[in-house]
């Protein structure tokens, strides 16, 4: 699967994602660190990438609609850092069962340490 991992997403989440064979593309290798949402967001679009961010603002169903996206996966930390590793292994599994990247295209994918809550659009 491939994946564009917005600025916020810690190098550690990126570098599991590739050992598990995934690809994942750093914002900063694409665009300055401080690219408006909707940037980022059309960045990922047209690498044909589901966006992987842990910015609220990409969970708002009304300004960024999943049915409109190639995939959304909001890594939901809530300042809660140690939670990652919990948060990455429940990612992981789900992909396990959902290996193909079409699974994701038009849904938002709210990923917790404890279940994923999947958002279709509006």
């Amino acid at each position: 699967m491939r994946f564009f991992a917005d600025h916020c997403v810690p190098h550690s989440i990126g570098e599991t994602l590739t050992s598990e064979g995934h690809e994942v593309i750093r914002l900063s290798t694409q665009l300055p660190s401080d690219a408006d949402d909707s940037t980022v967001i059309e960045k990922a679009q047209e690498m044909n990438a589901v966006l992987l961010s842990l910015n609220g603002d990409f969970a708002d169903l009304i300004r960024y609609p999943p049915d409109h996206y190639g995939g959304i996966v909001a890594l939901q930390v809530r300042n809660r850092p140690e939670a990652i590793p919990s948060i990455v292994d429940k990612l992981l599994k789900y992909m396990e069962q959902h290996p193909r990247q079409k699974h994701y295209s038009g849904k938002l994918f709210l990923v917790e340490a404890h279940r994923i809550r999947v958002r279709r659009g509006t």
